[in-house]
């Protein structure tokens, strides 16, 4: 069996310090291990990781291509910030502008009870802030179901 958890997730970077001091803006906490070359920052349950993007296609047996020199608009793959409660979706929203994110879609409620709102980050990693009523999270903070 193949254990189902993710531990950490990588965020190919086309500018690590830019990237790096974006989150570091939003107060995000860093390992010690971080650097301009690479950070990795702690949330509740997963570590975030910023690493060049060149080194990860290398890493992964990939060759870059053109089309890896610049972020795309939508990389396929949306992380998520879930909280407690629903005023904290329209809070994060208002933070993360201040700090240089990018509002793609502003707070409402969601058809199925919640409330959500959409941001981008420099390098345009597309991140959800939601708030499910249903949701429970752990004593780290981490959502547990929904």
């Amino acid at each position: 069996m193949i254990p189902a958890k993710i531990s950490l997730v990588t965020v190919a970077a086309y500018h690590v310090p830019k990237l790096r001091e974006f989150y570091l803006s939003l107060g995000w906490a860093e390992t010690e291990i971080s650097s301009d070359n690479y950070a990795v920052f702690r949330t509740s349950g997963v570590l975030l990781s910023i690493f060049p993007i060149e080194e990860a296609l290398r890493e992964a047996g990939l060759e870059p291509t053109q089309q890896d020199r610049t972020p795309p608009i939508f990389k396929g793959v949306t992380l998520s910030i879930n909280v407690e409660n629903p005023e904290q979706v329209d809070y994060i929203l208002q933070e993360v502008e201040k700090h240089g994110g990018r509002t793609i879609n502003k707070p409402k409620d969601a058809s199925w009870g919640g409330r959500i709102g959409h941001f981008m980050d420099p390098e345009n990693n597309l991140w959800e802030v939601a708030w499910n009523p249903t949701a429970t999270f752990n004593e780290y903070g981490a959502m547990i179901s929904f």
